[in-house]
């Protein structure tokens, strides 16, 4: 059965006004009696193409897989994901695929079921976007991102409508709608530049901090220009008696959301349990009030993309709220639905349009192609004006002129709904593809943020003296930590004379909100904010002070981001606080029985990380299966002073045993450690570099000397006899200190090396950590300072 439906309606901004007929067939095939059933009975159920489930299949299978194909070549040039999306759309649109040769554009049924499903996980998107934004970062904004991120938005603004009325001088501004799309062409869009910063694994880089502060204050100043524009337009068309109504209503939606839906969000995070799982009733009722967004935008006369967005920012940031939304939704929305969006806008774009382009689509790429230029002008100048280098205000500018799915998805539905025309969709097209694929490649090109590491020189414990203060950043991810930090700590015996300065940094997953966060502890603070992260670390570090007062002082940090981008937070905080030695906890931790009790493969890759960019040196602590969990050796140490604690180090030769040697003697500046020193030496030390040698042997001539160190000098052939005279000796020792030794081996470590689970943590740290081991004993695997090169 078939019916058809005349209607007669108002498309686009121009008021463009035709007759359409529209057929649909009723009831619709959606899903198939299956192929064996189509091929049993030919014709008498139609082809399996003709249901809409089974097309819709095979419509995003090529899809996906063509982006993949044409991504894993792009990749390699540094172009994103997006591009790969919108040209695999391109091919399969109807600029190159005619039918009835085409899989995508079967019949106008196929483009709307397809149109549906992306247009959906658009829409999602931009809730998301909004769930995941802190407008808080507007207060908390600096004036330097205020200012670009104002002067960005209406500086080319302006420069746009004036080239606009140079070009196209009949009719008026507002007619034309020419305000309207000028500040699509200024715009700033904040999902967009949270996506570029998050692949180039800048996003809690200073530069990625001031990028995301400004593009969020561009972002609010486009949303807020582009609804005056829509109530300027309609007073000059309609008059004020019109306008008044849609601008009250619009406001009207705004309160709603700001003094009713963000209040009764805020109770139901208030009403879930600190670290507890969100009520699946809350969460449902949040995604009922999406669902019926759209709904309330055509009562609100509000532009159909701004309800979802505007909704999501009334959802509190982060957990419980804001994480359990995010986890939710947001892996099929980027991995699917979003994806399959960006290659439909491309399957829109046909470039023939050009050839038969009007005057005025030529104007607004013009005018568009200035407001770009003039925007990365303005973009380099302020930071320039702010004593921002060079390199970075350049890296800067590309940042905010970048353009992506927000821009393509906001042309597309003007596309859609006749506001704009094929030919200027296609010049716009053009313009987003071109910006997208040369910005990240720009950006990577002028900001390294390695860079600064240069000139970070001679930050060791070897070049510490041992009588002035050492500084050390402990890492913090699960409590367990805070007992392995301390108790590490209280083996070194820091007194009054050899003072520690240690920077607890706390480390939390970024989850439920697009910004990074970094938050300095301040003690003068006695009662803590409710959304502190750290409450217990800071309680259980500021005792720890008082406990060791005037040998110890402590600052905590917390640091949310991505686990991916954490590495940045650590170097950034090590570099600031001239820090010697950083002690990150090893990603496994052990049962007293030697299982496993958890391993996070996270941890393992931020250590990684961390060796490789430290601007310092760099001690991974491998948790004891006893020791550390079940004794309070500060209680010993400070109870009883004949109380002893029994360290080696394990010496064999390079910079990384030299920093841990130059540890070691630190501690042993305590007469409460025993501290012993291990010498392997090999039997031929044939190819062993001059250089070196002459510095282990001065190292060693100290201890050798001392009568507070006992000093052990063994000779091994290889590893083998290296591990059995290991196995021997590590039950007599609390605390094993050795040196990373990466890809460096010895005669003494020869054969060990294909056993090495852990490449991180070097041969011999591997070896003492390994479960055939199973002492109870803690290992400190340390690396000294890497040379960085410009």
């Amino acid at each position: 059965m078939a019916f058809s439906n005349s209607s007669f309606y108002t498309t686009g901004m121009e008021g463009l006004k035709r007759d359409e007929e529209i057929c649909i067939k009723f009831p619709p095939k959606v899903s198939s009696p299956g192929l064996v059933n189509l091929l049993r009975e030919k014709g008498k159920n139609g082809n399996l193409m003709d249901f809409a489930g089974p097309r819709l299949h095979l419509q995003m299978v090529v899809t996906f897989l063509l982006t993949q194909t044409i991504h894993s070549m792009l990749k390699h040039l540094g172009l994103p994901m997006f591009i790969s999306q919108v040209l695999a759309g391109i091919i399969l649109g109807p600029m190159v695929i005619k039918d009835p040769y085409s899989l995508i554009i079967m019949s106008e049924d196929s483009i709307v079921v397809l149109g549906t499903v992306a247009s959906f996980g658009y829409v999602f998107f931009l809730f998301l976007s909004g769930v995941k934004m802190d407008v808080s970062m507007i207060y908390k904004s600096g004036r330097k991102a205020v200012c670009i991120g104002f002067l960005t938005v209406v500086v080319p603004l302006i420069v746009c409508l004036i080239t606009v009325k140079a070009l196209h001088t009949e009719g008026e501004l507002f007619t034309n709608k020419s305000f309207f799309l000028a500040v699509t062409y200024s715009g700033t869009s904040f999902p967009v530049i949270h996506c570029l910063l998050s692949e180039l694994k800048i996003l809690n880089s200073e530069i990625g901090r001031l990028g995301l502060s400004a593009a969020l204050i561009g972002d609010i100043v486009s949303l807020v220009l582009m609804n005056i524009s829509q109530w300027v337009r309609i007073g000059l068309e309609k008059g004020i008696e019109v306008v008044l109504p849609h601008s009250g209503l619009a406001i009207g939606f705004v309160l709603v959301v700001v003094f009713v839906l963000r209040p009764v969000m805020k109770w139901m995070a208030k009403n879930t349990p600190e670290g507890g799982r969100l009520n699946d009733i809350f969460l449902y009722a949040v995604i009922w009030a999406f669902m019926m967004s759209p709904k309330l935008t055509e009562v609100f006369r509000i532009f159909l993309l701004f309800g979802p967005f505007i909704l999501g920012l009334a959802v509190p940031d982060g957990p419980p709220m804001g994480s359990a939304l995010v986890e939710m939704l947001d892996p099929v929305i980027s991995g699917l639905f979003l994806p399959l969006f960006a290659t439909t806008c491309g399957m829109r774009i046909d470039l023939s349009y050009l050839k038969k382009s009007n005057p005025f689509a030529k104007h607004q790429a013009i005018a568009a192609v200035v407001t770009l230029i003039v925007k990365f002008w303005v973009s380099l100048l302020l930071p320039l004006l702010c004593n921002m280098s060079t390199r970075d205000s350049l890296a800067l500018a590309f940042i905010m002129i970048t353009k992506g799915i927000v821009e393509m998805g906001s042309y597309s539905f003007l596309n859609d709904t006749r506001a704009i025309s094929e030919d200027l969709f296609a010049f716009m097209s053009i313009i987003i593809i071109l910006v997208a694929s040369v910005v990240p490649i720009l950006v990577k090109r002028f900001y390294d943020p390695s860079r600064k590491y240069v000139c970070y020189q001679k930050r060791s414990i070897m070049h510490s003296k041992l009588n002035e203060e050492l500084r050390m950043i402990g890492c913090i991810h699960i409590p367990g930590n805070v007992n392995s930090i301390i108790n590490m700590l209280n083996a070194s015996c820091p007194t009054r004379e050899s003072p520690v300065a240690l920077d607890v940094l706390h480390l939390v997953k970024l989850s439920g909100r697009a910004t990074p966060v970094f938050i300095a502890h301040q003690k003068q603070n006695k009662i803590l904010s409710n959304e502190s992260y750290s409450e217990n670390i800071v309680l259980s570090f500021n005792q720890f002070e008082r406990d060791n007062w005037e040998a110890i002082s402590v600052n905590v940090f917390t640091a949310v981001s991505p686990p991916n981008l954490m590495y940045e937070d650590i170097c950034n905080l090590a570099m600031n606080r001239l820090t010697a030695i950083i002690i990150l906890p090893f990603h496994r931790r052990w049962y007293i029985d030697g299982t496993i009790e958890s391993e996070d493969q996270t941890i393992r890759s931020l250590n990684c990380d961390i060796l490789e960019m430290a601007p310092c040196s760099v001690g991974i602590l491998v948790e004891g299966r006893r020791h550390l969990k079940r004794s309070n050796s500060r209680d010993k140490l400070s109870s009883d002073n004949s109380s002893s604690y029994n360290v080696a180090v394990i010496f064999l030769g390079g910079k990384d045993d030299r920093e841990a040697l130059s540890l070691a003697k630190r501690m042993s500046q305590d007469k409460r450690v025993n501290l012993t020193v291990i010498h392997l030496k090999a039997a031929n030390c044939v190819g062993t570099i001059l250089a070196e040698r002459i510095l282990d042997d001065a190292m060693l001539r100290y201890i050798k000397e001392s009568v507070y160190i006992t000093y052990i000098q063994k000779q091994v052939n290889d590893g083998p006899e290296t591990s059995t005279f290991l196995r021997s000796i590590v039950d007599d020792y609390q605390l094993i200190i050795v040196g990373r030794r990466y890809n460096h081996e010895d005669p003494q470590t020869f054969g060990l090396q294909e056993w090495s689970e852990f490449q991180e943590i070097g041969i011999i740290g591997d070896l003492l950590s390994s479960a055939d081991f199973g002492g109870n004993y803690s290992v400190l695997i340390v690396q000294h300072q890497q040379q960085k090169t410009a």
